[in-house]
C-alpha cells in the first residue's frame, strides 16, 4: 500500500507579499491579529519612532561649508560654496539708502532679493530606482529645492549682517580746520556680499527627503566658515585674507528642524475597538507609497519653548487639532536627539 507524501506548502518571502499586497501587508503589522503583538511597521519600528542619524560635518575639504547626513538609508551631501558679489554690481543695491532705492524698503530681505542664499538640489544616478542617468531634473528634485528656498528666508536662519563686507573710509579732513567743530565720524559702506551657492547631492534615498535635505543643510550652514574679506581701495576690488585664524562663523539664527509624518489608513471601517488609521513619522519609501495624507512641521526649541516655525500639510483629512499636536511633540523630541549631532 503506497504511503501518502504531504505535499509541500506554498510559501514566498516577505518581500514578495509586500510587492504583490503592500497594503494588507503593512496593515497586518499595525494591526496584529493577536493581542500579545505589539504593532509595528513593516519596517521593525513603532509608528512613532525615528531612524538613527548620523552626521559627518567639514567632510569637503574644497567648501566653505559641508555636511553628511544619514537617515536609516536616506543620505545627503550638502556643500556650501561661498563667492563674492560686489554691491555696485547687485541690481536695485544703493549703498547710500537713497529714499528712492529699492533697499531703503521697510523689510528689505537683502539675502532674498539679492539671491544670496542658491540652494539646488541632485538625486544622484543610483540613489534610487526611480531616477536613471541622462534624464532632466525631476519634479522631486525642484519641489525640494523650492522648499529648502523657502524656508530659508521664512526662518531667517542666516543673519543678513554675516554676508556683509563692510569698508571704513578714511576721515581726509583738515583737522585743523575742525578744531571748533565736533568731527562727524565717516559711515562705513557695504562693498559687497558673501553668495552662499548651496548643493545638495542624494547618494541613496530611502524616504523623507525633505527632512533629510533641510538636516544636511542646517549643518553645513552650522560648519561653514568665511574668509575675512576687506575692500581695498587702491586696487577697487575685495582682498581675502588666506589666514583660518581671521575667517569667522556663520551666526545662525536658531536651529530650525522639519519632521514629516504621514498618515495611514485602513481601507476597510473600523469594527469594534479596532484602529482605522496610525500616524507613522520619518516614513521610508515603501510606507510613502502607501499613504495620501502627510503633515510637515518646522520647530526650533533653541529656547525656553517650542517655535513652530511652519506647518504643511497636503492630502487626506484625518489629521485635525489633536493629531496636529502629538506631531508638534514627536518634533520637539526629534529636535532634542538630532540638534546636538547637527552642531558637531
Amino acid at each position: 500500500m503506497a504511503s501518502t507524501v504531504p505535499q509541500p506548502t506554498l510559501s514566498f518571502p516577505r518581500e514578495t507579499f509586500a510587492k504583490l499586497s503592500p497594503h494588507p501587508y503593512l496593515l497586518a503589522h499595525l494591526q496584529p491579529t493577536s493581542s500579545d503583538s505589539t504593532p509595528t511597521r513593516a519596517n521593525g519600528r513603532s509608528p512613532t519612532q525615528f531612524r538613527t542619524a548620523h552626521v559627518n560635518n567639514g567632510s569637503l575639504t574644497h567648501a566653505e561649508g559641508s555636511a553628511v547626513v544619514r537617515i536609516g538609508d536616506t543620505t545627503v551631501v550638502c556643500g556650501i560654496r561661498a563667492e563674492i558679489l560686489l554691491a555696485s554690481n547687485a541690481a536695485g543695491y544703493r549703498v547710500d539708502k537713497a529714499v528712492t532705492a529699492p533697499s531703503s524698503r521697510d523689510g528689505y530681505n537683502e539675502a532674498k532679493e539679492l539671491d544670496l542664499l542658491v540652494p539646488n538640489i541632485e538625486l544622484a544616478t543610483g540613489c534610487s530606482p526611480a531616477f536613471l542617468p541622462g534624464q532632466p531634473p525631476s519634479t522631486l528634485a525642484q519641489s525640494l529645492s523650492t522648499r529648502v528656498y523657502t524656508l530659508l528666508h521664512s526662518s531667517g536662519l542666516v543673519d543678513p549682517e554675516d554676508l556683509r563686507i563692510w569698508y571704513q573710509p578714511p576721515d581726509l579732513r583738515d583737522p585743523d580746520e575742525m578744531e571748533d567743530e565736533e568731527p562727524d565720524a565717516v559711515e562705513p559702506e557695504v562693498k559687497g556680499f558673501w553668495t552662499l551657492y548651496i548643493d545638495i547631492l542624494f547618494i541613496s534615498l530611502d524616504g523623507n527627503p525633505f527632512d533629510a535635505a533641510w538636516a544636511a543643510v542646517v549643518s553645513a550652514l552650522n560648519n561653514v566658515r568665511l574668509p575675512k574679506a576687506s575692500w581695498d581701495p587702491d586696487r577697487q576690488m575685495i582682498i581675502c585674507d588666506d589666514s583660518v585664524v581671521e575667517s569667522k562663523n556663520l551666526q545662525l539664527r536658531g536651529m530650525p528642524l522639519a519632521v514629516t509624518a504621514l498618515v495611514f489608513k485602513s481601507k476597510e471601517q473600523a469594527r469594534g475597538g479596532e484602529k482605522k488609521y496610525w500616524i507613522l513619522v520619518d516614513p521610508d519609501t515603501f510606507e510613502e507609497g502607501l499613504c495620501d495624507e502627510s503633515v510637515t512641521v518646522v520647530v526650533d526649541c533653541s529656547s525656553s519653548t517650542t517655535k513652530v516655525l511652519s506647518i504643511s500639510k497636503s492630502g487626506g483629512t484625518i489629521v485635525g487639532r489633536e493629531e496636529m499636536r502629538e506631531i508638534v511633540d514627536l518634533a520637539a523630541t526629534r529636535w532634542i536627539d538630532l540638534s546636538q549631532l547637527l552642531k558637531g
